[in-house]
C-alpha cells in the first residue's frame, strides 16, 4: 500500500512540476535562504510548538532537498531509491498511528519553511492533512514603509491575542479593523470562547467561499471575508450556520468579484437618453396602478443642515415634475451605523421602488439592504466607492469651482485669494485644484491659501483674516434658518458681496436619474459578465450643476464666464488639461495629456499655486473621521 501511494505522490508531483515549467515558473519547493537577506532581519523569535495550517508550508529552508520535491510538496523521484523508501515508511506510520512528531519549521511573513521534517510535511499533504505540529522560530524583518512588511506587522499584533495564522489579508489596515469589528484587544489574549466563534464563521465562510471557486481570485480569503463582515456584520455573521453561510456567499459574490485588481469603478459621465413613454411603463405591469415610490434618506434635516436642505429641494423638484406617476417619502435625522438599517428597512416595508442615501456614510448599510432585496434599487451620494448592488452618485462640481476660480483671481486686489474646504473626500483636491486653475489662468502670480473646516479647534475664517485676504470660496450651499452670509465665492467685509455661488441641481440629478434607471440603462449594465460598480458622475453638461455670479462683476470677467459655461455645457472644455505640476514641484499631467475621470475623483495632491495641505486623520472632527474611513484621501495612520 504505501508503495502504491509513492506512485500515486510521484504522479502528482510530476505533474505539477511540467505544469509549472509549462508556465515558466520555478518547478521545486521555494528555499527560505534564496528569499530571504539575512541583513534585512530584525531578529528571530522561538514561538515554541505550535499546530500550524499545512497550506501555509510552502517552501524548505535550504536548497538540500529541494529537488527531491515538485512545488507543491509532492515527490518526484523515481521508486528505488533510499529517499522513496523513508517517504513510503512515513505513509504507513501516517496510516496506521498517525504522524505526531513536530517538525522544525521557519515562519517568515506567515509563510512556513522547513527546517526538518521535508518528508513528513509531503506525506501529510498527500493524505488531505489540515494541520501540522512544528515547533516554529519566527524570522522577523526589519520594518519599514514596504506594505507587505506593514501588513506583517500588524498580523503579529493580531497573532499576539489569537494564535491564529490561517486569516490574512492584502491591504494595510485590514487587521486592526478586523480586531475592532471582532473586539479584539490589542495585546491581551482573546477569550478562548470568542476565539472559537471566530474561527468557526471563519472556517464556514471559507468552505462556502472556496466551494464557489474563490481559490480563483489574486486575494487572500481574508479580504472577502472581511469585506463580509463589514456588510452583514459579524454578529450575525458569526450566527450563520453552514447553510445560511452558502446562501448569503452567493449573494453576496458579485461584491468578492470587486475585489479582484481588475475591476474598477465604471465612471458613467452623462446620463442615458430620456425615455420616450412614461417612466412607470418601463418599472410597472401594463395596466398597472401602483406609483413608483422613492424614498430620501437624510443624515440631518433641511432645517439644520444645507446639504440636506439641497437633496430636500431635489425631493420637491421630482415631485412637481412627476406629479402623481410617484411618491416620495422622506426619514430625517438618520444617524450612520445607529439606525441607517432601520431607517432603510421602514422605507422597503412601505413598499419604495427606489432609495437614494444622501450620506456616503450610510453606504454600509444600503449595501446590506440591496442584497437582502434584491429587487428594491438603492444609490448611495457618494463618489468611488466600490461595490456592485448598490450604485453611487455624485456631481462634478469641480467644474463650477473652476469657474469661481476665475472670477476669484480676477477680482483679487494683492494676488492672495482663501479657499474654505470642508472634507478631505474624494473630489475635494479635484474642487481646490480646479479652483486654483481658475485662479492661475486669469492670474498666474496668484497665491491659494487653502483652509479646512473639518479640522478640530480650526478658525478657517479667522486665519485668512489674519492673512488679509478677502477673497474667499466657501460652503456652496445655504440652510434656512442659518443666519451666516458667507457661502460660495465672496469678498469679505462687514457687509460680505457675494461674488458667485456654484449650484447644485439634485432635482434635475434626480429626474435624468430616475428617467435614465427606468429607460432600461440599469438592466443593460447588469447583462452579460459586468461586475463593475457604478458611479452616475455628472456635470454641467447634463444641467446637474450650475453657477449664479452678481451681476456686479466687471463686464469682462462676466463676459469671461460665459465663455467657460458654455463651452463646459457643451462638454467642448476640459479642465484639467496641459502641463499641471503639484507643490513639489512634480508634473503631474504632461503637456498635451489629459488626466483620467478615475484619476480626478482619487486626486490626493495639491498644485504649485496652493499653500496648505491635506489634514492629517488625527487632526478632524469625529464626523470628518466616520466620512474619511468610507470615502477619504487621507486614511487613519498606520
Amino acid at each position: 500500500m504505501s508503495v502504491q501511494d509513492y506512485l500515486s505522490a510521484v504522479k502528482l508531483g510530476k505533474k505539477e512540476y511540467h505544469a509549472c515549467v509549462n508556465k515558466g515558473k520555478y518547478p521545486y519547493l521555494p528555499v527560505l535562504e534564496d528569499i530571504v537577506d539575512e541583513k534585512s532581519i530584525e531578529r528571530e523569535v522561538s514561538l515554541g510548538s505550535d499546530q500550524i495550517p499545512l497550506r501555509l508550508v510552502v517552501g524548505t529552508c535550504t536548497a538540500g532537498r529541494t529537488n527531491a520535491f515538485a512545488d507543491n510538496f509532492m515527490p518526484i523521484l523515481d521508486w528505488g531509491t533510499e529517499f522513496a523508501a523513508k517517504w513510503a515508511s512515513l505513509s504507513d506510520s501516517q496510516v496506521n498511528e498517525g504522524i505526531r512528531d513536530d517538525i522544525k519549521v521557519y515562519e517568515y511573513m506567515n509563510k512556513f519553511y522547513v527546517l526538518e521534517g521535508n518528508k513528513r510535511v509531503s506525506v501529510l499533504k498527500y493524505f488531505k492533512a489540515v494541520t501540522v505540529n512544528a515547533q516554529v522560530i519566527r524570522k522577523i524583518p526589519k520594518y519599514s514603509d514596504d506594505p507587505d512588511v506593514k501588513i506583517y506587522y500588524e498580523f503579529m499584533d493580531f497573532y499576539k491575542s489569537t494564535k491564529l495564522n490561517d486569516i490574512y489579508f492584502s491591504k494595510v489596515g485590514s487587521f486592526p479593523t478586523l480586531m475592532e469589528l471582532v473586539g479584539i484587544t490589542s495585546g491581551e489574549l482573546m477569550d478562548e470562547d470568542d476565539k472559537k466563534d471566530l474561527v468557526s464563521c471563519y472556517l464556514n465562510f471559507r468552505l462556502a467561499y472556496e466551494a464557489r471557486g474563490g481559490e480563483r481570485f489574486d486575494f487572500p480569503v481574508g479580504d472577502s471575508f472581511l469585506r463580509f463582515i463589514h456588510i452583514h456584520g459579524y454578529d450575525a455573521v458569526k450566527h450563520m450556520n453552514k447553510a445560511d453561510m452558502a446562501k448569503n456567499v452567493a449573494k453576496t459574490w458579485a461584491e468578492f468579484e470587486l475585489l479582484d485588481d481588475n475591476s474598477e469603478v465604471e465612471l458613467k459621465m452623462t446620463p442615458a437618453e430620456a425615455p420616450k413613454k412614461n417612466i412607470l411603463s418601463y418599472l410597472l405591469p401594463m395596466g398597472g396602478v401602483k406609483k413608483l415610490k422613492v424614498g430620501f434618506i437624510y443624515e440631518k434635516t433641511p432645517q439644520d443642515s444645507e446639504w440636506c436642505y439641497a437633496h430636500e429641494l431635489g425631493r420637491q423638484y421630482i415631485d412637481d415634475t412627476f406629479g402623481d406617476q410617484i411618491e416620495t417619502l422622506v426619514e430625517s435625522n438618520v444617524t450612520p451605523q445607529e439606525d441607517d438599517e432601520q431607517a432603510i428597512e421602514r422605507m422597503i416595508d412601505k413598499g419604495c421602488d427606489l432609495i437614494f442615501l444622501t450620506s456616503s456614510a450610510m453606504n454600509m448599510a444600503g449595501l446590506k439592504a440591496a442584497i437582502a432585496h434584491p429587487s428594491v434599487k438603492i444609490l448611495n451620494c457618494s463618489l468611488n466607492i466600490s461595490h456592485k448592488y448598490i450604485r453611487s452618485y455624485y456631481a462634478r462640481m469641480f467644474e463650477a469651482k473652476f469657474i469661481t476660480g476665475v472670477i476669484a483671481g480676477s477680482m483679487a486686489d494683492d494676488d492672495n485669494v482663501g479657499y474654505i474646504a470642508d472634507m478631505p473626500v474624494y473630489g475635494a483636491c479635484a474642487n481646490i485644484n480646479a479652483f486654483a486653475l481658475g485662479v492661475k489662468f486669469v492670474n498666474p502670480r496668484a497665491r491659494v491659501y487653502l483652509e479646512w473646516s473639518s479640522i478640530t479647534d480650526n478658525d478657517a475664517e479667522k486665519n485668512l483674516a489674519d492673512k488679509n485676504i478677502s477673497i474667499i470660496s466657501d460652503q456652496d450651499m445655504i440652510t434656512p434658518g442659518n443666519s451666516k452670509r458667507k457661502f460660495g465665492l465672496y469678498k469679505s467685509s462687514d457687509s460680505d458681496k457675494h461674488l458667485a455661488m456654484p449650484v447644485w441641481h439634485w432635482g434635475v440629478f434626480y429626474e435624468k436619474l430616475i428617467q435614465s434607471i427606468m429607460s432600461g440603462s440599469w438592466s443593460k449594465d447588469e447583462e452579460g459578465d459586468n461586475v463593475k460598480a457604478l458611479n452616475y458622475w455628472w456635470g454641467m453638461s447634463a444641467g446637474v450643476v450650475d453657477l449664479i455670479y452678481s451681476e456686479s462683476l466687471p463686464s469682462a470677467t462676466k463676459r469671461l464666464v460665459r465663455l467657460f459655461e458654455k463651452e463646459l455645457k457643451e462638454a467642448r472644455f476640459r479642465v484639467f488639461e496641459g502641463e499641471l505640476v503639484d507643490q513639489s514641484g512634480n508634473i503631474r499631467v504632461e503637456e498635451g495629456k489629459l488626466i483620467e475621470p478615475e484619476d480626478i475623483i482619487t486626486m490626493d495632491w495639491l498644485l504649485d499655486n496652493v499653500e496648505g495641505r491635506l489634514p492629517q486623520y488625527d487632526e478632524l472632527t469625529v464626523n470628518a473621521k466616520l466620512k474619511m474611513t468610507l470615502q477619504g484621501v487621507v486614511k487613519e495612520e498606520e
